[in-house]
């Protein structure tokens, strides 16, 4: 009796899953195509020197001071 209960969760559990990964895939593609036509739209030009921008923003949140994580709750 247990173990039937025990496959009903694990299978409710699977059918989850393979509807979260669905739902990850169509998000994905929707963030590529999104980012390929904002990319047309800029022009190469634009478009390379907006990443280099954000690489060098990214270079300086990368603080490893700053970036620690605050474990003293109380």
């Amino acid at each position: 009796m247990a173990i039937n209960k025990l496959k009903l969760k694990v299978e409710g559990l699977t059918k989850i899953i393979r509807q979260l990964v669905k739902e990850l895939q169509i998000t994905t593609n929707l963030a590529q195509g999104t980012l390929t036509a904002f990319q047309l739209h800029l022009g190469e030009k634009e478009w390379n020197k907006l990443v280099e921008e954000l690489k060098e923003v990214e270079k300086r949140d990368l603080n490893p001071e700053e970036k620690k994580l605050d474990l003293d709750v109380e």
